[in-house]
Formats: C-alpha cells, structure tokens, sequence
C-alpha cells in the first residue's frame, strides 16, 4: 500500500507540473517562458509606484521634487532595493539620449517578476522602465480653457501615494472624453471635491485661490507646489479648504495644473459656463508666474 500510494504523488505531481501553463491571446506556452512583462507585479497588482516629469527647452523642470515624491512613495508602499539617486541618473541619461527639448519622461518601478502570490518573494528586485517622449501640444487648451465634468471619486483611500492603480482615474477620464472634456474632477461621497483624475484643481473666490488641503485624499502635486507659490508671489491669497462641488460652479474662475499643461483655465464646469467663457484675468496671471519657474 505504501508503494501505490507513492506512485500516485508521483503521477500527479507530473501532471501538475505539465499543467503550468499559460494561454496568452489565444497561444499556449509555457509559464516560464512568457516575458517577465506579463509576471510583473505592477501588471498582477498595479504594484508600483511612478512620476511623470517633463522638460521645457531642454531642461527638466522640478527634478528634485518630483525625486523627492518618489522616495516618499517608495517608503509608503515598502518597496525596497532601490537606488533612488541611481534611477536619478539614469533619468537624466536617458534625457540626454532622446535629445527632445520639450520632452515627457514617464518613469515607474514595479515590485518586479515573480509567480502570482500576495505573498512577497523577498528575493524579488524591483524593475525600472523610463521612456522618453515627445510632450504633446497644449496650447489650444491653455489659450481657449477646457471644459470639466464631475465624477465620482472612486479612488483608494492613499491617493497621496503615486501608484499604479489608476484604473479609477482612467475611468473619469474617459467619461469626460465622452462629452468633448478635457479632465473630470472628482468629488466624495459627501460632495467635496478632491482633485483633477489627472491634475490639481483650484476655484477663484474673491479674488482668492481655493484648493483642497493635502491630505491622504489627494496627491502632494508638484505642479500644486507651484501654482500656490505663483499665488504668494503675485500677492494672491490662498485658501486651502474643500469645495463642494455644488458651489464650484459660482466661482469667479476655475482652474487646474498639471506636469503636461502647467496651468489650465476651465471656461465650463458641468455644463456651466465659467465667468465670462473665457480663461480669467488670474489664471493669466498665474500662468505667466508659472512660466518663469520654467525657464
């Protein structure tokens, strides 16, 4: 009985191994020879953090910011093994080589390669991709405004680190495509907003700039850092309070920035026109402060 009882483990350990398998877009193949692309952890969990940064006329713009932002989320989701001045340069290298004067540098780190588990393998090293990319051309939008929708704020509850999980942002987005927006801005169960699927966002009352505190509800902007230190400078006071979203609308001017745009007047929230239709008298002036941090 001993023998027949080991030869069955034996049978079905061999075809448990046989069945390891994976069938990708309609071909099968075995586990270990799909690329590590498709047993990455950012693509199992959105496991991973990333930045987006961008240059103007050959020169990145916030680089220790965004440096700094990334070591905070590093440390927030416990990803470690990572040379956070390494990918610096590595960053700066790759710039150089695309030699693109206006450039988008998209960069992310995932927990990297392993079988599916929740479980960590703490022999796992995370994987570095950064990509370096013409920056599409905004100046229509920041010449003639967007227009805005609300969406439900269906986000976890750590937007204030900057992980891969977006499929709740890409969600709103998409939304607002769909009736000619150019960004959705969310707002919570109890009707504040939060912030931009893709931006930070700002009312004008009074001749003041309102926005939403930091908080683990949304993301430590670097173009919000900005933004709020162009309002100082220009003598602008600032309020950092939540809005609710049924109040916005009556805001003198309505705004947003973001990496990509820097500074976005909004000329229609919801359906509703914004002041006179047209990107206000601060919003300009903003964006002209925005601009000499820039060069």
């Amino acid at each position: 009985m001993p023998i027949i009882c080991y030869q069955l483990i034996r049978f079905k350990d061999f075809w448990s191994i046989k069945l390891e398998i994976a069938v990708l877009n309609g071909k099968t193949t075995k586990i270990e020879e799909l690329d590590n692309s498709w047993l990455n952890y950012g693509t199992y969990f959105g496991d991973g953090v990333y930045e987006v940064i961008r240059s103007y006329n050959g020169k990145i713009f916030a680089m220790d910011d965004h440096m700094i932002r990334l070591k905070a989320s590093l440390e927030a989701i416990e990803m470690e093994h990572v040379n956070v001045d390494a990918v610096h340069k590595q960053i700066l290298s790759a710039f150089d080589s695309a030699g693109i004067k206006n450039a988008k540098i998209y960069m992310q780190i995932t927990r990297g390669c392993g079988i599916r588990s929740h479980f960590l393998d703490k022999n796992m090293r995370p994987d570095v991709l950064i990509m370096v990319e013409n920056l599409p051309d905004a100046t229509d939008q920041k010449t003639n405004g967007i227009k805005v929708i609300t969406y439900p704020d269906l986000r976890w509850k750590r937007c204030d680190i900057k992980s891969l999980n977006l499929l709740a942002n890409v969600m709103a987005t998409r939304a607002a495509q769909k009736k000619g927006g150019g960004e959705a801005i969310l707002v919570s169960e109890q009707g504040f907003i939060t912030e931009g699927a893709g931006s930070s966002f700002y009312t004008i009352f009074d001749n003041k700039i309102w926005t939403t505190p930091l908080n683990e509800n949304i993301l430590p902007s670097v173009s919000r850092k900005y933004v709020l230190k162009a309002a100082s400078e220009l003598g602008i006071g600032i309020v950092e309070e939540h809005v609710k979203a049924a109040d916005a609308s009556k805001a003198k001017e309505m705004l947003i920035g973001v990496t990509t745009r820097d500074v976005v007047g909004i000329v229609e929230f919801d359906g509703q026109q914004i002041g006179d239709g047209k990107v206000g008298k601060i919003t300009r002036m903003l964006e002209k402060q925005f601009a000499e941090y820039t060069k």
